[in-house]
């Protein structure tokens, strides 16, 4: 009985077969094995296109159990593992500096971008052969999302409705809903109110203009309206002096009645009821 081989290319002896060879045959398949279970091969790659090959019973690329693409490919690399009845799980890390795309047959490929790793499952289904990312799963889109981002010092990562996205500044304010600049926010550096001196603020309807009419205020605004007579007969002192070129004029109530001095000499009393008295000549300068 021939020997017959694995899809992974490990020789199984015939019953009988390799008399006095067999030691080479079972070292070649240990270490066959041991490629597919521990070793890490470079797969240099260069213009478009690539084959990984398993070979039957004898030592080939496509045996590693981790490949390291590297080189420097042309463009995206489209690397073809063959035979396409092997069934193969590759750890791959892509460091060729361009996409590679992993395929077998028509049943669908998996495109690795540089710089990431990957873990892909070859079902070795002949001519429909599939080549699935079977780690594509161990991170959600959104925590992927969010490691291909490019750790900018000053960024923010911030939801924009469908992925995330980093932002920086302003955008990051309005992506929070806040309307103010950072230069605006920025006014508020060293403000020491607390929240309740703050929220003294909370209610006021006053318009700038209105507010701007306190401008230039030195001291107590009651105080100073305190101060002023107010526009009332009942807070008009009850007394007033003129002071004239020799002698004063004096304008005082007493009672009700009004009294007229000039000096010391009263000169006329009016009283509530209209009457007018005079001491002394009085010279009418027409009507009044």
């Amino acid at each position: 009985m021939p020997s017959t081989y694995t899809t992974a290319g490990i020789e199984l002896i015939g019953d009988g077969e390799q008399s006095g060879s067999w030691g080479d045959t079972t070292n070649t398949n240990l270490e066959i094995i041991d490629r597919l279970t521990s070793q890490a091969g470079t797969i240099s790659l260069a213009g478009t296109t690539h084959t990984l090959s398993l070979s039957d019973g004898t030592l080939s690329d496509g045996q590693y159990a981790v490949l390291v693409f590297g080189g420097a490919p042309s463009g995206t690399n489209t690397v073809t593992i063959s035979p396409n009845d092997a069934k193969r799980v590759f750890i791959v890390k892509n460091s060729s500096g361009a996409s590679v795309v992993l395929t077998q047959g028509s049943g669908g490929n998996v495109t690795v971008t540089n710089g990431k790793t990957a873990i892909v499952y070859c079902d070795g289904q002949g001519a429909s052969a599939a080549v699935v990312n079977v780690s594509e799963n161990f991170v959600t889109s959104t925590l992927s999302a969010i490691g291909a981002l490019t750790p900018t010092d000053g960024n923010f990562i911030v939801g924009d409705g469908s992925t995330w996205v980093a932002e920086s500044g302003n955008t990051v304010l309005n992506s929070l809903g806040v309307t103010a600049t950072a230069v605006e926010l920025n006014t508020m550096d060293g403000i020491t109110s607390t929240t309740a001196e703050l929220n003294v603020l909370d209610g006021i309807t006053a318009t700038t203009t209105e507010l701007n009419y306190t401008d230039g205020v030195t001291s107590n605004i009651q105080t100073q309206l305190d101060a002023k007579a107010a526009n009332s007969a009942a807070s008009i002192a009850t007394s007033i002096s003129l002071t004239g070129a020799t002698n004063t004029w004096q304008f005082a109530l007493s009672g009700n009645d009004l009294i007229i001095k000039y000096g010391s000499t009263t000169l006329a009393k009016l009283d509530t009821s209209g009457n007018l008295t005079v001491a002394g000549d009085v010279t009418a300068f027409g009507s009044l």
